[in-house]
């Protein structure tokens, strides 16, 4: 056991690709933390997804022990952070179980927008920053012009930031030596009730839920009852320890300290992410703050390949909802897909993960939906409903009004696109420009507020198309503002499909429902009849394509003869038509309902 001023607890900030992971193999390396022959690239990132990616989806934290230049061992806590904005709130709490940070740039790509969200997170979580220029070994690496984005936007003088390459090694000991100095050890009073943080929480199938903590006041060891102060479960500890990186079993650990802890927890639900462990019976009167609920902001239905797999999927929902608190869902039919669920997410990226992740891992093919955000619907008695489902949006006439996700948009783009993007989020995205400030030579942050649904289809794609990829983007949600959105209905061969329902902006209604029918009229296949397809909207049709019917050459046996004898046969199949169009059942592709995915925004 170290004495609290030889430990430092310390988070790592970076944008995807600037070399986070690679950084943290190097302080391996050097602590010889992990033996020479388990060492590999991308040492921390455990999933197949996470590598292919170069993305940290699941944090690890892990222990070092350093010994400086100045003879002493000191024990150095690397509590990691995914990078992702989806993932902010794991951020925050992340930051939040530290006392300092290594805010890393990568050289050649210049300071990002997600970098600078995350450094505020950690200014206001009064964290003691180290600014680390990586990737200096590279040709194209822009040393100058990144240090002065780093004194522009974040207010550190040049001689502050340190220069590295994580990959050959050059300047990593000065990195570690910087910690030591700048970084100050944890407070905190061993003999005072417990209090730790939940900073993470993963589920084992053999022994439950693992939870990871940074403890703030008091020790924890074997044997202890504890509480959680959300929810005022109580749990019996059966084991603690750090993690090096693998877990590894300690008799107690104390104030300052970073660990895990294995309780009879069945669920991850029990153990959320920001709340505070406390003792059962000797307990802290207050929680550490920052605590809230992960909630959902995107929603989609996800369905089975094939229908028989219903089951099959339900059971992987649950099983990964045992490592992934954030996710909820619950039962959804649909007349083309069969039966399937409703599921929540934190963002595109998390749905994205949650989806490859159950194909690889449960060997599931999932289809997903076209995926929209939760919208406030205040109703005419006053009662407020939250909308998850287009289908169970209400009819005009039923509501006062409707409010959406709003938020606030941070773009940092060299600064001859600029026209380019501020037309582009003010025309197609109903944003509203706030600001431009300079981000140092030739680049500029620009702020906006769009609402949430608009940056979801289509946004990334089309930012970095007319900025020639440079551009990069941050968002915080803001909170629900008051819309014109109306639901537009599909109906196919006159009967309304629910699962191809949306809600769009008035402004919008024409030109996507136009889009839709579209679409759906190349998708569907010809059947023996003709088939209109309707998008229907505030009560009345707005648009419509038609299939036309598989015909048959009736007049082919007709040689010669009178005209009336062709008229009658015509006349006779057009009336078996209409029968077919009456009796007659539609039936839609799964690929129908995966292109709308893909249509919000072509303009």
């Amino acid at each position: 056991m170290f004495g609290r001023d030889l430990i430092r607890n310390i988070s790592i900030i970076a944008h995807i690709d600037h070399g986070k992971t690679t950084l943290v193999d190097r302080f391996l390396d050097i602590t010889g933390t992990v033996e020479h022959r388990r060492m590999k690239d991308q040492f921390m990132d455990s999933m197949d997804i996470e590598r292919e990616r170069g993305i940290t989806i699941k944090s690890k934290p892990v222990k070092l022990n350093y010994t400086a230049r100045d003879g002493k061992t000191y024990e150095i806590n690397i509590i990691d952070t995914p990078g992702h904005v989806d993932f902010n709130y794991e951020v925050s709490r992340s930051l939040a179980a530290c006392e300092g940070a290594i805010l890393l740039v990568d050289a050649s790509q210049g300071v990002e927008a997600q970098t600078v969200g995350n450094t505020y997170l950690a200014i206001e979580n009064d964290l003691e920053l180290i600014p680390v220029l990586n990737k200096i070994d590279i040709p194209n690496a822009n040393i100058e012009e990144t240090l002065a984005e780093i004194v522009d936007l974040i207010g550190y003088k040049a001689e502050e930031c340190l220069l590295a390459s994580a990959k050959t090694g050059e300047g990593v000991v000065e990195i570690l030596e910087a910690v030591i100095e700048r970084i100050p050890p944890p407070s905190g009073d061993i003999l005072a009730p417990l209090k730790a943080l939940i900073f993470d929480a993963v589920y084992d199938k053999y022994r439950g839920v693992v939870v990871h903590v940074r403890v703030f006041e008091g020790s924890v060891r074997g044997g202890d009852r504890i509480m959680m102060m959300s929810s005022r479960e109580i749990f019996e500890v059966i084991e603690v320890g750090y993690f090096l990186p693998q877990m590894v079993p300690t008799d107690s650990i104390d104030a300052g300290e970073v660990g895990y802890i294995i309780a009879v927890i069945k669920e991850v639900a029990s153990a959320k992410i920001g709340d505070t462990i406390t003792g059962a019976t000797n307990s802290t009167p207050e929680a550490l703050p920052g605590y809230r609920v992960a909630k959902p902001m995107v929603y989609a239905g996800m369905f089975p390949g094939m229908p028989e797999y219903y089951e099959e999927l339900r059971k992987a929902l649950d099983k990964f909802k045992l490592n992934d608190a954030a996710l909820v869902f619950e039962p959804e039919s649909s007349p083309a897909l069969g039966f399937g669920f409703r599921v929540g997410f934190l963002g595109l990226l998390h749905m994205d993960v949650v989806r490859e992740r159950l194909e690889r891992e449960f060997e599931i093919t999932c289809i997903l939906t076209a995926p929209n955000v939760v919208y406030r619907v205040t109703m005419n008695d006053g009662t407020v409903r939250e909308i998850t489902n287009p289908a169970s949006f209400p009819e005009p006439g039923e509501f006062a009004k409707v409010e959406e996700p709003f938020v606030e948009l941070s773009i940092i783009t060299p600064s001859d696109y600029m026209g380019n993007l501020i037309g582009f989020i003010t025309t197609e995205k109903r944003g509203e420009f706030k600001a431009v400030e300079n981000a140092g030579k030739n680049r500029v942050v620009m702020k906006f507020v769009t609402p949430l649904s608009e940056i979801m289809f289509d946004f990334f794609d089309r930012m970095k198309a007319l900025s020639r990829g440079y551009a990069s983007m941050d968002y915080d949600i803001i909170g629900y503002r008051e819309s014109n959105l109306v639901k537009v209905t599909i109906l196919v061969n006159k009967e309304t499909v629910d699962s191809l329902s949306f809600i769009v902006h008035v402004d919008k209604e024409y030109a996507v429902a136009k889009k839709v029918v579209d679409k759906l009229s190349e998708l569907i296949p010809q059947h023996q009849f003709q088939i209109p397809i309707q998008a229907k909207a505030r009560g009345r049709i707005i648009a419509r394509s038609d299939i036309k019917a598989l015909r048959k050459d009736v007049l082919a046996k007709c040689y010669g003869g009178d005209v009336t004898r062709k008229m009658k046969l015509l006349e006779k199949q057009k009336e078996g038509k209409k029968r077919m169009r009456e009796i007659g059942q539609v039936t839609i592709p799964q690929n129908a309902f995966l292109a709308i995915l893909r249509i919000g925004d072509e303009e």
